[in-house]
This record gives C-alpha cells, sequence and structure tokens, in this order.
C-alpha cells in the first residue's frame, strides 16, 4: 500500500516468511514482516516471529533494521534482534540484544530472491 503526497511517496506491506536458521540456534522460523517503504524509497523491516528449535524449544523473536539497496536488485540489511522465551535451555537469550546484517539478491535460478544473513550477540565491554 502506498500514499503519495507533495512530500513523497511512503508505502507499507505485509508478508509471511519461514525458513531454516543453522548454527547455535537450529531451527525452523515463521515470522511476519511489516516493512515500510521510505519516501527516499530505502525500507525499514518489522519482524515477529518464533524459533521451533530442533531440540523442541519455543523462542519469539523481533527483528528490525534498515534495508538499503546496493545496487538495482540487492538490498544491504542492518538490524537488531531479541528474543524472549521460558525454556532453561534457551534463557540466556532473554537478556541479550543481537547485530544483523546481511543481504537480500536474487536466486541464482531466477526463481525470486533470498534473504541471507547473519546474527552476532553483541557483547557489553563497558563505558570508557
Amino acid at each position: 500500500m502506498e500514499v503519495t503526497s507533495d512530500a513523497g511517496t511512503e508505502g507499507r506491506g505485509f508478508l509471511l516468511a519461514e525458513g531454516r536458521s543453522a548454527g547455535r540456534l537450529s531451527a525452523r522460523y515463521r515470522a511476519a514482516n511489516f516493512p515500510r517503504k521510505r519516501a527516499d524509497g530505502e525500507l525499514g523491516y518489522e519482524f515477529r516471529g518464533v524459533l521451533e528449535t530442533d531440540d523442541g524449544a519455543t523462542i519469539l523473536f523481533e527483528w528490525q533494521g534498515l534495508a538499503v539497496k546496493i545496487d538495482s536488485v540487492m538490498r544491504q540489511l542492518l538490524g537488531s534482534l531479541v528474543h524472549i522465551t521460558d525454556d532453561p535451555r534457551y534463557r540466556w537469550l532473554n537478556d541479550r540484544v543481537c547485530a544483523v546484517e546481511g543481504e537480500v539478491r536474487p536466486r541464482r535460478d531466477g526463481s525470486g530472491f533470498e534473504v541471507v544473513y547473519e546474527v552476532m550477540e553483541m557483547v557489553w565491554e563497558g563505558v570508557g
């Protein structure tokens, strides 16, 4: 959905995503995204979703950030990610903030786009 005025065009969308994460958290994920297209053409994204880990835990997450155009078909992703769970094995996630870096790029077979990203735990080291 787009709204146009003298100041420019902004838009809002809604999409569902699902896939798998690998690494320290091996899980299936499902999420909804409410991206906002800014007047300058860049996108702000807002994911809310669930991770269902391979060992049976349920972890909710919020992922937000910017998707900035690199060229005509790719976007770089920069964002932050937080989690919440009541599963004792993953409760350590409740007190962590993660940085997300990645990109949206065309699939090699031309059948659309793929989102590839890395999640890094931010570590507080104190000020000064």
